[in-house]
Order: C-alpha cells, then structure tokens, then sequence
C-alpha cells in the first residue's frame, strides 16, 4: 500500500479558495476597516518579499478576531458544499479515485483552513491535515491553533500522523513552494502536474 499526498490549493483546485473563503466568511465592516493595515503586507507578500504566513495570520485576526465560532463553522460548511465543487479539478478527483481504487490512503495536506477543508474532506470521505484557527468560550480568536500547516509543517504534520515506513512508495503532489517538503520526502513528486487517473499507479 503507498501513501499518495494532495495538496488542495491549486492542486486540487483550480484556484486558490482561501480569497474567496475569507471574501464569504468575513463581515463588510471589517472588510472596510481591515483592508487599509493590511494592504502593504500582501503588497510585499505578492512582490516576493514575505511570506505567505504572516500575511495569513494578519488577516485571520482581521476576518475571525470575535467573530461567532458556530457561524464561521456553518460558513465553512456551506462554502465546502456550494463553493468548492465548481473550483475542483476533475482530473485531480480522478487521480485520488485511482489511488483509493489501489487500496492507497489517500490524504489532504493543506495550509488553508479546518472551517473549510475538514467539511470537504469529511464528504469524500477522507483525511485531511491543516491549519486550524482558534476557538475559545465559542469565539473565534483570530489566531492559528498551532503552526499554519505550510512548508515544514506539512512534513512534521504528516509524520506525525503516519508511520511512513509502513507505506511502499509516497506519491506527492503539490504547486507552489510551500510543497516542496512534502515533494521531497515522496518517492513520487508531482509538482504543477495531475498525471493521468492510472499513470504510473500500476506499475508501483
């Protein structure tokens, strides 16, 4: 049995879904009021010169600091439902059929959120480590529960949760830098690519 990781932003998906997540799960005032501060962050976030994650965090404590936990969570719920399947890439949901079929497991490995990816994994029946946000008397604090579920942490998280020894080969698949350390520990790396539903599967 092999161990096949999915990346779900722009691997599964077509589109990164954490915009239009936080576009559906954040009230308009706090749009308004938040978008000015965090403006030169995802200026230099998109010129190269930070990272993803403190941009991420920055506007997690904008989006959810306060907000209702029940609420956030049924935003997720929904976005998973209606949101998420036309954003899917059907030759990634076939690629996943073929590795299940093979009797693999078959794991999600993402930096986006619980609120979203663990509805959506829930319905496809399949596990999924992520970025969780912080909960606390049934208020969203506006902060990561933990390391957001990037780069290294993608790798600590995975052998964390598997016994990687136990699987013949790891197939990975992944589309930015922060998947190039689950890419690197698979014996299998798909980097920018879906192959074909069984190419490559039978002969492994």
């Amino acid at each position: 049995m092999d161990l096949a990781l999915f990346d779900f932003d722009g691997t599964i998906t077509t589109v990164e879904t954490y915009p239009p997540f936080i576009a559906a799960a954040t009230a308009r005032w706090r749009i308004a009021l938040g978008y000015p501060p965090l403006a030169p962050l995802i200026l230099a976030y998109r010129r190269g010169l930070i990272t993803g994650n403190p941009v991420r965090a920055a506007i997690a404590r904008v989006a959810f600091t306060g907000a209702d936990a029940a609420s956030i969570e049924a935003i997720g719920e929904t976005f998973a439902k209606t949101g998420l399947p036309p954003l899917v890439r059907p030759e990634a949901m076939a690629r996943i059929h073929a590795h299940r079929r093979r009797g693999d497991t078959v794991v999600i490995v993402s930096g986006n959120f619980d609120v979203l990816l663990e509805p959506w994994a829930r319905a496809h029946d399949l596990p999924v480590l992520c970025s969780r946000l912080e909960r606390r008397d049934g208020r969203m604090t506006g902060r990561y529960d933990g390391a957001q579920c990037v780069r290294g942490e993608k790798v600590r998280r995975i052998r964390e949760a598997f016994d990687l020894s136990q699987f013949e080969r790891i197939h990975a698949y992944g589309d930015t830098a922060e998947d190039t350390g689950m890419l690197g520990i698979a014996h299998h790396p798909y980097y920018q690519r879906i192959p074909n539903a069984d190419e490559g599967l039978l002969a492994t």
